[in-house]
């Protein structure tokens, strides 16, 4: 060849074509293929193509929910190699999404192994396997059945299905979420059984609106719970495909340690994280964004499922803690519904009610097609018994045929002369065993061809009738829900006032404590512990007498104030008063919380009163041993602390507030009562172990130490038994003296009788000096006492029950 003829060649081969018009057809070619093939789900089965592969692929490997777990890395090499000539990385994503619980809502694939958290990814594909949940078995149900379409796959050697048969609503059920090439989706998850109810409902009711779809369909129902606020977006996603809502997370106010409150996270916003929250909280700390936190713990596990505990400062309102958490952090987090989906391959957006519509009507052709399928088999099985039963009445004539003949054509042709048989009849019955055409095989055919008339003729009736194919679509529909469906797990609020962002100037404003509101602090002699909030109607607390109360100290304080709990190891707790659980403005025993638990305190200890910590506050204390100690009032900034060094076995039986002018009372268990001046006892500093209070006998103790303020109103109750007796079940005697009646001692003397024993009396074991004494049982049950006063050195009148507590009105 010349070097003519090759330039001339050369030339040829070139062809001029517009940049501008390769680059657009291009970019639809790879556009279509992105949307088609890639990142929209199909709105019949509600999947993408690589799930649909995955979730076909499986099913034809066997790896059924009664079949073992196989490698992750051999589904995924399957996949690959037979369907979807992509990266193997792609396909195990998509595997691993549709195993996670907190991703979908019916999840798809049966895990074991880790596949991630929602801050954390999963392992390599071969440390973790899976088989088919069976969920999926209902997304391949009826694919040997001709019920969908097959296509070649990427090298036309093997077939795929178009979609899938999906016996439940999977987009709706399951959501979905995906960025295309100019267009994008994202459908949150549904409750599977809410989601049937609404299809079943426009089945039977075609021309249903959208508000009456919401009856049934009322909105999201995400896989970790959580609430969603507002219903506008959601209503305006069902009705144009398009719309956003916020979602919060379930938190609770709660004790999360002794004398500690906090906020208690046990549900995020759909795919939060806790690390995400945590991170988010610690910025706002630092930054100033975020007031009253104090410590974050994330205590989620298996068993217990999520729990992060957010701890607060002391003084702190949870709740505007609380709102300033929602407006920095994800635990208020936002989701814009974009319901984008491939009909008829084409990418359209759709309404709740175009979603439901096309996925009854692909269950409409699955049945319909299923029954067209089903009917073909049994009338082509009935057409073989009719001629066995035939070749049975007439066995030795055809046994002489088949003899007879040269050929198996030959046979065949005078067997359909003969006995009036077609071609497919003649040859089974020329193939057929001896031994089938026995007396007892005639029953069974007989039986058998009654069977496939009654089949045929119920086929016949769903494919001639639609009403009686939509019955069956919807009663195929609710037994999916009645067997896999469960109850809803997101809360749907309507009616909420928005939570709007705020600039850090204006964050910086908002104060996160407690306004400074007056407040009563009660404790009950009964061991339980409330705050009284001041309302502005109320100007003072409303104390109800409830059944069980003996009221045992009364503070009023407010809510900036902190207070000190005295028990009887002579320790003094510290506690904000916004700490103490609010039961409103009215006392009750029933809204109240346990002192010893709300405190942290042990078995052997217990608490004598409550004081507001202020200055002027002097405590008074008496011990078992007679010792009395004043505390000068410079209590330490701690949360706890010692008020008096006690001797070994000895303890506090008494605590109160005690003023120069106050009267301090000792009772002791041989029934003896000392009062004198308080001014006796000079104030000590928290480490002193006191002075001298009463000189007790021998083998007698201390019971009941007080600081009365008024001598004319108080009134001494004491309650006298058997000390032999088992403690609990002697009630002895009660008597109650007006205190009065008795002469005031100096400090350190031995005291005046108070109560006269009776026959098999040897002790006192309750007593108490105040105004208006009231007594309960052991169980928190009122103990009516005789009002009637009596004399210093009287006996009492008898009990009906042990008293387990006194304390006054």
């Amino acid at each position: 060849m010349s070097e003519e003829s090759k330039v001339s060649d050369s030339v040829e081969r070139i062809t001029d074509i517009e940049l501008s018009k390769e680059m657009q057809e291009s970019f639809l070619e790879y556009s279509y293929s992105v949307i088609y093939a890639r990142a929209l789900p199909d709105a019949r089965d509600g999947l993408k193509p690589v799930h649909r592969r995955i979730v076909y692929q499986m099913g034809e490997m066997g790896l059924r929910p009664d079949r073992g777990h196989v490698k992750s890395a051999r589904v995924t090499g399957e996949v690959m190699g037979k369907l979807h000539p992509h990266g193997d990385g792609a396909i195990y994503d998509a595997l691993v999404r549709m195993a996670q619980p907190f991703s979908l809502r019916v999840p798809l694939i049966d895990g074991h192994g880790n596949f991630g958290s929602l801050d954390d990814g999963p392992a390599a594909a071969r440390y973790t396997e899976v088989r088919l949940a069976a969920s999926a078995l209902l997304m391949n149900e009826g694919l040997d059945e001709d019920v969908v379409n097959f296509k070649p796959n990427y090298d036309a050697q093997l077939s795929e299905p178009e979609v899938l048969p999906a016996a439940f609503p999977n987009l709706l059920v399951n959501g979905s979420s995906g960025i295309a090439v100019g267009m994008a989706t994202n459908m949150p998850p549904h409750n599977l059984r809410e989601v049937i109810a609404g299809a079943c409902y426009l089945l039977a009711n075609p021309d249903a609106t959208t508000q009456d779809l919401m009856k049934f369909i009322p909105g999201p129902d995400l896989p970790n719970g959580g609430i969603i606020m507002g219903l506008d977006g959601v209503r305006d996603a069902y009705e144009t495909g398009r719309g956003s809502f916020k979602t919060r997370a379930r938190v609770s106010i709660e004790s999360v340690s002794p004398r500690k409150l906090g906020l208690v996270v046990t549900e995020l916003p759909y795919l939060v994280g806790p690390e995400k929250v945590i991170e988010k909280i610690k910025d706002g700390v630092n930054n100033k964004k975020l007031q009253g936190i104090s410590d974050v713990t994330d205590l989620t596990d298996r068993h217990n499922g999520l729990r992060l505990v957010i701890e607060l400062k002391t003084g702190f309102d949870p709740q505007v803690v609380l709102d300033l958490l929602y407006r920095f952090t994800p635990l208020e987090d936002s989701f814009g519904v974009n319901n984008v989906a491939l009909v008829e391959g084409r990418p359209q957006t759709l309404g709740l009610r175009d979603l439901l519509s096309v996925y009854l009507s692909h269950r409409l052709s699955v049945i319909r097609r299923r029954s067209e399928n089903r009917l073909g088999k049994r009338k082509a099985r009935l057409h073989l018994v009719e001629g066995l039963l035939i070749a049975i009445v007439s066995i030795d004539e055809i046994i002489q045929i088949i003899r007879s003949s040269e050929e198996v054509d030959e046979a065949r042709q005078r067997l359909m002369q003969i006995f009036d048989l077609s071609e497919l009849q003649a040859e089974y019955i020329l193939e057929l065993r001896l031994r089938r055409l026995t007396k007892f095989s005639r029953i069974e055919l007989e039986t058998e061809r009654e069977q496939l008339l009654l089949e045929i003729a119920a086929l016949e009736r769903i494919l001639g009738n639609k009403q009686v194919l939509r019955d069956l679509v919807t009663s195929e529909l609710n037994a999916v829900a009645d067997k896999y469906g469960d109850d809803r797990r997101t809360t749907l609020m309507s009616d909420v006032a928005e939570v709007k962002p705020l600039s850090m100037a204006k964050a910086a404003n908002v104060s996160a404590q407690l306004a400074d509101t007056a407040c009563t602090v009660v404790l009950t002699a009964t061991g339980l512990v409330g705050r009284l909030d001041h309302s502005d109607e109320v100007a003072g607390p409303d104390i109800k007498r409830h059944a069980h109360d003996v009221i045992l100290t009364r503070v009023t304080t407010s809510t900036r104030t902190d207070v000190g709990f005295v028990t009887s190891k002579g320790r003094m707790l510290r506690i904000h008063a916004s700490d103490i659980p609010s039961m409103g403005i009215q006392f009750q025993a029933g809204s109240a919380v346990a002192v010893r638990g709300f405190l942290g305190l042990p078995k052997d200890e217990t608490v004598l009163t409550v004081i507001a910590l202020i200055d002027g506050n002097q405590l008074a204390l008496g011990t078992k041993l007679g010792v009395v100690k004043r505390v000068l009032d410079e209590y330490p900034a701690k949360d706890e602390f010692e008020l008096i060094s006690l001797k070994p076995g000895d303890k506090l039986v008494g605590a109160a507030i005690a003023s120069d002018s106050s009267e301090l009372v000792f009772i002791t268990s041989d029934a003896q009562l000392l009062h004198f001046d308080a001014a006796q006892v000079r104030p000590q500093g928290r480490l002193a172990s006191g002075v001298a209070g009463i000189n007790l006998s021998a083998g007698s103790t201390a019971i009941a130490f007080n600081a009365v303020e008024d001598l004319a109103t108080a009134v001494v109750l004491t309650a006298a038994n058997s000390s032999a007796a088992l403690p609990g079940t002697d009630p002895g005697s009660v008597k109650l003296t007006a205190m009065s009646e008795y002469p005031g001692k100096g400090r350190a003397t031995g005291g005046v009788r108070t109560h006269k024993f009776n026959r098999n009396e040897d002790q006192l074991y309750v007593a108490i000096a105040t105004e208006g004494p009231r007594a309960a049982t052991a169980d928190s049950k009122p103990l009516p006492i005789d009002s009637d006063l009596a004399k210093r050195d009287a006996s009492g009148s008898p009990l009906k029950a042990v008293i387990g507590s006194v304390g006054t009105v």
